[in-house]
């Protein structure tokens, strides 16, 4: 659907597109919901977890390319139905594109912005894919088919560059000579303001060499990435199409820059792994995304008349090459690119808010007149005025030998000035059309090469930069590996690949993969060590992350797609290999394999994510040698919830020190932005060599250190119902880790006592919880022993502490610190009061568990501290809880000032009784003949009622006893299934180990038996005994 949208109120204000693409596989694969609808030029999101909250934007383009689109014998993605909603690339184009072109056809500078989340549909709507070509492709051919009409009015001369930037670093990807260390400078000239010094312009008059230019910088683009190890949707690519017009009959020149810029990736962090970071957030490799934001909403709030004293312009590389185009001389347009899938929600209500903020931004664009141009016509003047003057010389007739020699000469320098100028264009024409030659020579061998070997192609996180590095395999055995130096050689750059990292053979069509010792390679994501045949599209991993798809010979190759091998392919297959997929996350949380939850769905795409980064960042690890390993884990976030519900699970770091056996745990948000500062360090060593003098880096600015912190081991639930019938209740609980390990057994009792903390009787167990409300209520939490603390066996320089918090206290309280000790005694014990019991807390103690968080520690760290602010305690040194609310404070206080106005009301009822009374008392007189007659029964009635209520509160005594007794009784049996649940058979056990483990673990198993039978049995003849007294005693219990 293409909808043109309200013209702005001025012509130069940004225009801003949405544009929202198809579920692409892994979003289909997981069942994802279409969370976005459009009408007209307005575009509304709706929340997955709440359908009733949804947000509408209203922008100047609207583009529906989600669905209602079919293939065309072409290739081309077209409507299903003539007319239909489907907008493909020719409607956004016509829209956007043809509006940029005529913006510089008329000289406008005219800038162009694509925004969105990595994998949005960003560089499909720029560059495109295959036949479907996108905005920069299409605008060029349309450029030269403008410029071929119009040649004979004017001249002109167009210009391509193309520049990358990348943790602030400016890379030409056209540059013939090697990449300078630190990139490109960004200098300011007053009349051309912020421009890149030496960057390679080319000039061009078709668009097929513009096309090639395009594929070498993205040849460049790749081979820039894989060297630096730099992650592609960080960066910013940046095109710069110079369009001059020269109009010799009028004597004017019009020049015109378009900027055609498609931003780095905008993905914003999951806010449950949001912590701040100590060292720097974001980086230089986040700097110019976040100050191109900061310019935007300074610009939008300009926009709106709000006073704005500084637009942060020079604070990235950026930003200056952008200023024109924000706030200054362009017109400029952005399309903002979204995925309307459930699981990428926030992403994309950010793009829309960042687009929002882009569309109120005005522009102030001029006519660009060319400097060049105006230097001939200055010349020209000034040849014209000597001309004038050497005639007036010879009219006077003047014997002026010497000032007309100068004359002349002034003259002639003037015109080879003028000519060297306009024959400047010619000259670099002819040289670029030399370039292309040997570009397009060598594009040729290589299609050629294709037809005739087989080979590995690059498979790269951005699909642009995918398929674009090829490596054959010819007859006989090849080197892979850093070294270039032998013939036979195939040359990879990237990390943990070795200078002769494997050898392929190519013998008798048969092509194989030979990993050299102490070398990684994965086929198929399977670590292999061994000589190994390669099929047609198997998929290796190199080092730590280079991706290659292997292309069999040309007779193997049946025409099939081979677009699913993507790099998510590749990582979902390392993941499946560690025996994670989402077939088994969903089956952990119960749902169902083809409904999965969109959070979980977010946990397995954020652990694919995250798996080739924390393999890189294990490899510069080791060649920086830090001695720290980084792995992968998946947090159970039930573990902190009191009811213990799995509310969604969460990605984390875990960061273990190989020498001291130090761990931290880090989120997300925190490793992401520990792993770009890792590569800026490791990049300073890679680019000062193996030998260069460095000085060690502080550890406060160290990436691979942090500061030692009490690390969460795992909660166990202690569970309080017992406490609302004031039952005792002693129990061992096992405490969880986050991937569902045993980290420890906990020994606990819930004590129901008195204000000074002695233990209630029997006679004080409740039948009826109720009975609690408005009184008060006593409890201890004893915390005995912590047994078999797996987190002190692995070092017994460690120690632990319990937190908790019980129902409304502010703050969690902490036991003392417990060190070097596997079984720690604790004998930790904690009094809560109730003043007046709300119904708020018996439902919590009904339905809610104690949880017990277990803490580690570290020799360095601090330990936890337990807040006593906001914490009341009685005289007893008792912690009050359930604190009495304001509005019953104030209804106390409001008592008497409502008694006198409760005292009318309540005289009128008493008029309305009495009135009600009288008629009552002629309908008894009539009534009373009938009581009198049946008296006799209602005396018998009244005899057993008085029997019945006399034997109740001997009975509900009788009941309260058995339940003790039955509560008891079952504390040891929940210690005996403990036990079983701990009773495993040792590692190092042989055959007879093993069938004495039987044995025990029957025995065991037969004495859990026993114990529950013989609880259940007492339970019941207890039962059955008190309602056989009470019908021997009634005769009415039935």
């Amino acid at each position: 659907m293409r909808v043109r949208g309200i013209e702005m109120a001025s012509k130069d204000c940004v225009k801003v597109a949405v544009r929202v693409r198809p579920f692409n596989k892994r979003e289909r694969d997981a069942g994802s919901r279409c969370v976005i609808s459009m009408t007209s030029n307005n575009i509304s999101i709706q929340d997955p977890r709440n359908p009733q909250n949804s947000r509408t934007f209203t922008f100047n383009y609207t583009y529906w390319s989600h669905s209602g689109f079919t293939r065309n014998k072409d290739g081309l993605f077209v409507p299903e139905e003539a007319g239909g909603r489907y907008a493909d690339q020719t409607s956004v184009f016509l829209d956007l594109g043809q509006g940029i072109l005529d913006n510089a056809l008329q000289g406008y500078n005219a800038t162009l912005l694509a925004y969105g989340q990595t994998g949005s549909g960003k560089s499909y709507s720029m560059v495109g894919y295959g036949p479907n070509k996108g905005l920069i492709p299409t605008l060029c051919e349309r450029l030269f088919q403008s410029i071929r009409n119009m040649q004979d009015s004017r001249q002109c001369q167009v210009f391509f560059s193309m520049l990358e930037i990348y943790n602030e670093q400016v890379v030409d990807l056209l540059s013939k000579s090697n990449r300078s260390t630190g990139g490109l400078r960004v200098r300011e000239d007053q009349q051309r303001g912020f421009y890149v010094e030496g960057l390679r312009r080319v000039p061009c008059d078709s668009a097929v060499q513009v096309e090639q230019l395009m594929e070498q910088g993205t040849r460049t683009r790749t081979t820039a990435a894989t060297h630096m190890n730099a992650n592609s949707s960080r960066s910013h690519m940046l095109i710069i199409v110079q369009l001059k017009q020269i109009f010799s009959k009028e004597c004017v020149t019009k020049q015109s820059n378009i900027y055609l810029v498609d931003l780095a990736g905008s993905e914003r962090q999951r806010s449950s792994g949001s912590e701040a970071d100590r060292l720097k957030e974001g980086t230089a490799i986040n700097l110019s995304l976040t100050t191109l934001g900061n310019v935007i909403s300074a610009l939008a709030d300009m926009a709106l008349g709000k006073k704005v004293v500084h637009i942060p312009y020079r604070d990235s590389v950026l930003t200056k090459l952008l200023q024109s185009a924000l706030g200054g001389n362009s017109r400029t347009v952005m399309i903002a690119t979204l995925s309307p899938a459930d699981i990428c929600y926030e992403e994309s209500l950010s793009t829309l808010r960042y687009a929002e903020r882009a569309k109120r931004i005005q522009n102030k664009a001029v006519v660009n007149e060319s400097p060049t141009e105006r230097l001939v016509k200055e010349l020209k003047a000034e040849n014209a005025k000597l001309l004038m003057r050497l005639s007036r010389l010879g009219q006077e007739g003047r014997k002026a030998d010497d000032e007309t020699k100068e004359l002349r000469r002034l003259l002639t320098h003037n015109e080879l000035q003028i000519r060297a100028i306009q024959t400047l264009w010619e000259q670099h024409l002819q040289e670029a059309l030399k370039d292309w030659e040997t570009q397009y020579a060598t594009i040729t061998q290589e299609r050629r090469m294709m037809q005739m070997h087989p080979y590995i192609m690059n498979i790269n996180e951005d699909a642009q930069l995918s398929g674009v590095v090829k490596l054959f395999i010819q007859e006989g055995e090849w080197d892979i590996g850093l070294a270039d130096n032998s013939p036979r050689a195939l040359s990879i750059r990237g990390l943990g690949i070795q200078e002769k990292h494997a050898v392929f053979s190519n013998q008798q069509r048969r092509v194989s993969i030979t990993p050299v010792s102490g070398s990684k390679v994965i086929v198929n994501g399977v670590s292999v060590s061994k000589r190994i045949e390669l099929q047609h599209l198997d998929r290796l991993v190199l080092g730590s992350n280079s991706t290659y798809l292997f292309i069999g010979f040309p007779s193997e190759r049946s025409g099939e797609d081979w677009s699913r091998y993507d790099y998510d392919y590749f990582q979902s297959e390392l993941a499946e290999a560690e025996g994670f997929h989402i077939q088994s996350l969903c089956e952990d949380q119960g749902h169902r394999p083809h409904q999965p939850d969109p959070s979980l769905l977010a946990v397995f795409y954020d652990y694919i994510k995250l798996m080739p980064m924390v393999t890189e960042a294990n490899q510069m690890s080791k060649e920086l040698k830090k001695g720290v390993e980084f792995k992968l884990e998946i947090k159970n976030l039930a573990m902190s919830d009191s009811k213990g519900h799995d509310l969604e699970k969460d990605i984390a770091v875990r960061v273990t020190s190989v020498e001291s056996k130090q761990v931290w745990m880090w989120s997300k948000a925190k490793f992401v932005n520990r792993k770009f500062l890792m590569e800026e360090v490791y990049q300073q060593q890679v680019e000062g060599g193996e030998g260069a003098d460095r000085a060690p880096l502080p550890r406060d600015r160290d990436p691979f250190w942090d500061p030692l912190e009490p690390l969460h081991l795992g909660s166990a639930h202690l569970w309080l119902q017992s406490v609302a019938f004031r039952i005792p209740l002693e129990e061992q609980v096992e405490v969880v880790g986050p991937e569902g390990t045993e980290e420890a057994i906990l020994q606990t009792q819930l004590v129901p006592c008195s204000p000074m903390g002695l233990p209630l009787g029997e006679d004080d167990i409740l039948i009826d919880p109720s009975e609690l409300l408005g009184k008060r209520l006593d409890f201890q939490l004893v915390l005995d022993q912590c047994c078999g603390l797996r987190w002190v066996k692995e070092a017994r320089n460690r120690g632990v502490q319990i937190g908790f918090r019980v129902f409304d206290c502010p703050q969690p309280l902490y036991t003392p610190a417990m060190w070097h000790n596997v079984n720690p005694l604790m004998d930790h014990r904690v009094q809560f009061t109730a003043l007046r019991t709300s119904q708020e807390l018996l439902s919590y103690l009904q339905s809610n568990a104690l949880v017990l968080e277990l803490w580690g520690l570290q020799e360095g760290c601090s330990e936890l501290v337990s807040c006593m602010d906001g914490l009341k305690i009685t005289q007893e040194d008792s912690i009050i809880i359930d604190k009495i609310s304001a509005s019953e404070h104030s209804t106390a206080e409001n008592g008497g000032s409502d008694l006198s106005s409760s005292l009318r009301a309540l005289h009128q009822d008493l008029e309305q009784l009495r009135n009600v009374n009288a008629a009552l008392r002629k309908e008894n007189s009539t009534l009373r003949e009938q009581l009198n007659s049946a008296r006799n029964g209602v005396e018998n009635n009244r005899g057993r009622q008085e029997r019945r209520s006399s034997l109740r509160p001997s009975c509900d005594a009788e009941f309260a006893k058995a339940l003790k007794v039955f509560y008891h009784s079952m504390t040891s049996v929940r210690g005996q299934l403990q036990r079983l649940r701990r009773h495993k058979p040792s590692e190092e056990a042989d055959l007879l180990g093993f069938r004495l483990f039987v044995d025990e673990h029957t025995y065991l198993l037969k004495d859990f038996s026993e114990q529950l039978e013989q609880c259940v049995t007492t339970l019941k003849q207890d039962v059955a005994a008190i309602v056989r007294r009470k019908r021997e005693k009634s005769g009415i219990w039935s």
